[in-house]
């Protein structure tokens, strides 16, 4: 039986291993990416390790090294918290991610090292849990955001009521998930199916127009929020310059793309980033919505490269987060849920990452 010592230090390990070091590599490559001075400047503009100034900005006698560390002991107790309910879990998980832990016999789990992140990639429904979470992710993104815009547009335009309109559009995203999934499960499957013709069959009875069932849910709840990031920048436009692009003979599509959505480019990639991190983590809305369903085919390609002899049967809905709790909570099997979710963190953090340093690269061109 290992001490409570003994799995923190696996896990400080294994976090260092695979964990932090490949994250610090990463963070080197964009830092070379970006052309960032690994080296700090002192206000003589003098050039010295960034260790030195480091100690000289916390270790000194200067009244600013006095005020970093009163400003540290008043971060503290949030520092302490996060420690201990972030860090000290974070790196747990990545020890529990190795061994055989069924949720059932804390303390008797074995290591069994690597083993469950190798058996994730022999598993076909993780493989296309994650495609098909792709693909949701990536047809979301751009749902949510080009009606968020418009959106946007519309109500910063010189209209009666707007701040009416504004709430409106921004009062579905205060419905819980949960909740949300259940009343669009009576509409596409009760309301709308009443009607009769071209409507009698449920959006929800078919695997791809389950998935487009869901990113209409999602965008109907998401673009509201979306729309205020856009309002805001929007409203930061200055007029003068649609003013003078409405002189040179500029009409409405040629403001917007000359004028308008270059001075927003930045609130384009806060919102993207927001919606990519919330597509790939959703959950609570599948749960309800289709509960991973309905059944389809795997895909003939993932049937191939993992050589089965027939298409099995899988969840057409069945995103990444979801797969993860049926395998942590209802297959019992803590370990290998643990170790995809670490995987699923890792490719979240590498996606999100490329996607604003891609945004923050059409922010320049524009």
């Amino acid at each position: 039986m290992k001490t409570l010592m003994q799995k923190i230090l696996y896990g400080v390990i294994s976090g260092v291993m695979f964990i932090i070091i490949p994250f610090i590599a990463l963070i080197a490559l964009i830092a070379r990416l970006f052309k960032i001075d690994i080296y700090a400047f002192d206000p003589m503009k003098q050039r010295k390790p960034i260790a030195t100034y480091v100690v000289s900005r916390w270790m000194g006698n200067s009244g600013k090294a006095q005020h970093n560390r009163t400003f540290s002991l008043f971060l503290m107790p949030s520092l302490s918290a996060f420690s201990l309910f972030v860090m000290f879990t974070f790196f747990h998980g990545i020890f529990l991610s190795m061994t055989n832990w069924d949720g059932l016999n804390t303390g008797k789990e074995i290591f069994v090292g690597l083993s469950n992140y190798m058996s994730m990639f022999r598993d076909y429904g993780f493989v296309y849990s994650l495609y098909k979470t792709i693909i949701y992710s990536v047809l979301n993104i751009f749902a949510i955001n080009i009606v968020a815009f418009f959106l946007a547009i519309l109500v910063t335009q010189n209209l009666k009521l707007k701040n009416l309109y504004r709430a409106g559009f921004f009062l579905p995203n205060l419905i819980g998930g949960l909740v949300l999934g259940y009343i669009w499960q009576f509409i596409f499957n009760r309301a709308i199916t009443s009607l009769g013709g071209s409507f009698a069959t449920s959006l929800l009875v078919n695997g791809d127009s389950a998935l487009l069932g869901l990113i209409i849910v999602i965008t109907w709840q998401y673009a509201g929020y979306i729309m205020m990031i856009y309002i805001a920048a929007l409203q930061n436009v200055p007029q003068d310059l649609v003013e003078a692009s409405k002189i040179d003979g500029a009409n409405a599509y040629q403001r917007l793309r000359t004028v308008i959505l270059p001075l927003v480019a930045q609130a384009f990639t806060v919102s993207m980033f927001l919606t990519l991190v919330t597509s790939f983590k959703q959950y609570d809305t599948v749960i309800s919505l289709t509960n991973g369903g309905p059944g389809t085919l795997l895909p003939q390609w993932i049937t191939s490269w993992f050589g089965l002899a027939a298409r099995p049967a899988v969840g057409s809905n069945n995103l990444i987060a979801l797969n993860i709790y049926q395998e942590a909570f209802a297959r019992y099997q803590l370990g290998v849920g643990q170790a995809k979710a670490i995987v699923f963190f890792v490719f979240l953090l590498a996606v999100s990452l490329l996607q604003v340093y891609y945004n923050k690269r059409k922010e320049v061109e524009l």
